[in-house]
């Protein structure tokens, strides 16, 4: 066999690998979803509906529930108080209720500072709820880190 002939065959070989890994990097791009658009709602369909606080409890008519960064379980509620400041007379916080292992019963519970201001009552709630899951649950770890520090003391 020429050495041409070897250079003509070894370019062939080298054009068609180039080509299929071309056309398996397409088929691959099209099957994997795009996590950033699913979960951060940037694509066309908007942002996931259970995303948020208030999204999620409309959507699975029951409050988020989490693991803390202690490992237990905890689900989230939203309480609401006046401020006594005129500028933000209303203030939201979260109410993370911490369940038994087996679910049958409460064993405690751990608040957030506060974390929404409204004119009322009705505008701290909603703007708490605009809160997403990945906030609470940033909010559920900074709680348990307080208290943790708090018993150490």
């Amino acid at each position: 066999m020429r050495d041409d002939d070897r250079e003509e065959i070894l370019r062939r070989i080298e054009a068609g690998a180039v080509r299929d890994a071309a056309e398996r990097s397409a088929d691959e791009a099209e099957a994997v979803p795009d996590l950033v658009r699913e979960l951060g709602g940037h694509g066309r369909e908007g942002p996931a509906p259970d995303l948020t606080f208030g999204g999620y409890v409309e959507t699975h008519d029951r409050p988020p529930a989490f693991e803390g960064s202690d490992g237990q379980p905890y689900t989230v509620d939203l309480d609401t108080e006046e401020t006594g400041d005129p500028e933000r007379p209303w203030a939201a916080f979260l109410v993370f209720i911490r369940w038994a292992a087996t679910g049958a019963g409460i064993m405690g519970h751990l608040t957030s500072e506060d974390v929404a201001w409204g004119g009322d009552e009705h505008g701290a709630r909603a703007a708490a709820l605009d809160l997403t899951l990945y906030e609470l649950k940033t909010r559920l770890d900074r709680a348990i880190a307080v208290k943790a520090e708090l018993m150490e003391e």
